[in-house]
């Protein structure tokens, strides 16, 4: 099997900020975890991250979010296009 695409999305804000999601199933688990996905999921504006969701080999999952890197615990794809929307939802209205 080899890596399958399960949601794909992007956007660009009226700010010019740029909201991005990408969800993979793999083969085989991205270590340390074991869901058998791989997810990266990023807004920025002027270059610049201010959400980032990530599970990096030999990282696992996790985000960042106002400068600060947290654990983020995948439960399922929809939970966590969830998390990440709210996160750049609140984000945005921060600023």
């Amino acid at each position: 099997m080899q890596a399958e695409l399960i949601t794909s999305f992007k956007d660009v804000t009226p700010e010019g900020g740029v909201i991005e999601l990408v969800v993979w199933r793999v083969p085989q688990s991205v270590p340390p975890t074991t869901h058998g996905y791989k997810y990266r999921g990023v807004y920025a504006v002027g270059g610049v991250r201010v959400v980032g969701f990530d599970n990096e080999r030999g990282k696992g999952g996790h985000c960042y979010i106002g400068g600060h890197q947290r654990p983020y615990t995948f439960s399922t794809v929809g939970q966590l296009v969830e998390d990440f929307i709210a996160a750049v939802a609140a984000a945005r209205s921060a600023t």
